[in-house]
C-alpha cells in the first residue's frame, strides 16, 4: 500500500475518531452541512479551551512583559485599506469550464480535480481560465443601509486591533519598549480551497503575539523569540522529529516582512505551516501614523530619539494547532488480538485528565469511588464512569485522550488503596486518596 494511501486513511479515522467521540462535527450536518466549517463537541471544546489558556499562560500569566488583549472583529473599514489587505490580501483564482470548480493558480499542482481526484487540474484535461486576483476578506455592511458608505469587512487576522491599540495598551499598561501584546481571537477568510479538514477553513482562530522592540534589536528578538515558540511545542509533547523551520525566500516574504520563518510540522497531507515568526519591521505602525496623523512614536528616558517601534510577530492558528495533535497523538494498538485507539494528548491539554472506575457497581465501590470523583474534579478535569466492563471504560478514556485511570476495587475497601493507570506506559500504582492529587499534578506538569 502507498504511503499516500496510509496517509489518506489516517485523516480519515481522525475524522472518524472526532466525529464518534466528540472533538469536532460537520456544521450545520442535519441541513447537509456547510463547507469547510465545524463545530467543536463536548471533548474538543474542552481541548480547544485547555490549549487556547496553556498559550496564554505561556504569553501573559507567566510574563511581566506581555499585555492581554481582545480587540473587536469588526472594525473602521480604514483600517484595512491603511493595512494593504484591500488592495493586496488576494489570491490567484482559477476556474475549469469542465468542472465549474475553482481553484489557487499558485497551486494547481497541489489541488485535485472533483472528476478525476486522482489528478491536478493540470493533468485531468480541463480548459482553465486566466488567473484573476480574488480578494479573502468577507464584506458586510453596517447599519440599516447597504451601500457602499456602510461597507465594513469581517477581520482576516487578530494582528490589526493590536496594532490600533498600541498607544492604549502602552499609555494604560505603562510597559516599556521591549513589551508584547498577545491576543487568541477569530478571523475569517474566504479561501478558495479550504480543506484537510479543520487545517484550513473559512472560520478560524488565531493565537497571535507582536513584540515591540528597538529598530537596533529586532534580530536579536526575533531569534529569541523562535526559540521561545520552538520549545513551546516541544512542551505539549509533539515529536519534534516532525517539526521543522521554513525559512521565507525573497520571493516567499510578505510585502511588510524582513525576515519570516515557519514551524512547519509533517501532517498525513505533506509539511505544512503550523506557526508563523516574522519580523514586520515598523511597517504597519507607520502605515496608521500616516493613515490616522496620531504619533506613534515610542520614547523614554533610556533613547535620545523617538522612533517607530519593530515588531516582531508570532502567529499561531488554534485549529491548526488542535489538529497536529491529534495527528500526532493517534496511535493503534494491537492487545490481546484486538486494535485499540490511544489518543496520546499531552496532560496539560488533554480534554479529560483523570478518569475514575468503580470496578463493579456494588460492595460499596461506586460510593467510594464517586467520592474520590467529586475531590478530584475540584482540580482537574474528571470523568466518573461507571457503566460497562472495566477494559471498555478504558478503551474509551484512552480513545478520548485521558491520561490516567483510577480503579476503585475490592482492596481499596480493606486499605483504602486505588489503581492508578497510566495510559502511554500501561503502568498500574497502587496509592491512597491523600496521595492522588500531589501525583496527578506532578505528572501533568512533568
Amino acid at each position: 500500500m502507498s504511503a499516500k494511501k496510509n496517509n489518506n486513511d489516517l485523516m480519515d479515522k481522525i475524522v472518524s475518531l472526532c466525529k464518534r467521540r466528540g472533538f469536532v462535527y460537520p456544521s450545520s450536518e442535519i441541513y447537509g452541512g456547510l463547507g469547510s466549517t465545524w463545530d467543536y463537541g463536548p471533548l474538543g471544546a474542552e481541548l480547544k479551551r485547555n490549549l487556547k489558556n496553556y498559550w496564554w499562560d505561556a504569553m501573559t500569566n507567566r510574563r511581566d512583559d506581555i499585555e492581554g488583549l481582545d480587540a473587536a472583529i469588526l472594525m473602521h473599514p480604514q483600517v484595512w485599506h491603511t493595512s494593504g489587505h484591500v488592495a493586496e490580501f488576494a489570491d490567484p483564482l482559477v476556474d475549469c469550464k469542465k468542472c465549474k470548480a475553482r481553484f489557487r493558480a499558485d497551486k494547481l499542482a497541489e489541488e485535485r480535480c472533483p472528476l478525476k481526484p486522482s489528478k491536478s487540474p493540470l493533468e485531468c484535461g480541463g480548459e482553465l481560465t486566466e488567473a484573476r486576483q480574488f480578494n479573502l476578506m468577507f464584506k458586510t455592511f453596517m447599519g440599516p443601509v447597504e451601500d457602499d458608505a456602510h461597507v465594513v469587512f469581517v477581520r482576516p487576522e487578530t494582528a490589526q486591533g493590536i496594532y490600533v491599540n498600541f498607544l492604549n495598551v502602552k499609555n494604560s499598561s505603562r510597559q516599556k519598549v521591549p513589551f508584547g501584546i498577545a491576543q487568541v481571537g477569530k478571523a475569517f477568510r474566504n479561501e478558495i480551497t479550504p480543506g484537510n479538514f479543520i487545517f484550513r477553513t473559512r472560520e478560524f482562530e488565531q493565537m497571535e503575539m507582536q513584540y515591540f522592540v528597538h529598530p537596533s534589536e529586532d534580530e536579536k528578538w526575533f531569534e529569541y523569540w523562535r526559540q521561545e515558540r520552538w520549545e513551546w511545542y516541544q512542551s505539549l509533547g509533539i515529536n519534534m522529529n516532525k517539526m521543522r523551520w521554513h525559512e521565507h525566500g525573497q520571493e516567499e516574504l510578505a510585502h511588510y516582512a524582513k525576515t519570516a520563518y515557519d514551524i512547519e510540522y509533517e501532517y498525513p497531507f505533506g509539511w505544512q505551516e503550523l506557526e508563523g515568526i516574522h519580523n514586520r519591521t515598523d511597517f504597519d505602525l507607520s502605515r496608521h501614523m500616516e493613515a490616522t496623523g496620531k504619533d506613534l512614536r515610542y520614547s523614554d528616558d533610556r533613547y535620545t530619539e523617538k522612533f517607530i517601534p519593530f515588531i516582531i510577530e508570532t502567529s499561531a492558528g488554534v485549529d491548526r494547532t488542535l489538529l497536529t495533535l491529534l495527528v500526532d497523538g493517534y496511535d493503534e494498538v494491537e492487545i490481546k488480538g484486538e486494535k485499540r485507539v490511544f489518543l496520546r494528548l499531552s496532560p496539560r491539554v488533554a480534554p479529560i485528565q483523570v478518569a475514575v472506575f468503580p470496578l463493579v457497581k456494588k460492595d460499596g465501590m461506586p460510593e467510594f469511588a464517586e467520592k474520590v470523583y467529586l475531590q478530584l474534579k475540584k482540580r482537574f478535569k474528571a470523568f466518573y464512569d461507571v457503566s460497562g466492563a472495566i477494559g471498555r471504560r478504558y478503551a474509551r478514556m484512552d480513545e478520548a485522550g485521558c491520561p490516567f485511570g483510577i480503579t476503585v476495587d475490592g482492596q481499596t475497601l480493606e486499605d483504602e488503596t486505588m489503581t492508578v493507570r497510566d495510559r502511554d506506559t500501561m503502568e498500574q500504582k497502587r496509592m491512597k486518596e491523600g496521595e492522588l492529587i500531589e501525583y496527578l499534578q506532578r505528572q501533568i506538569n512533568s
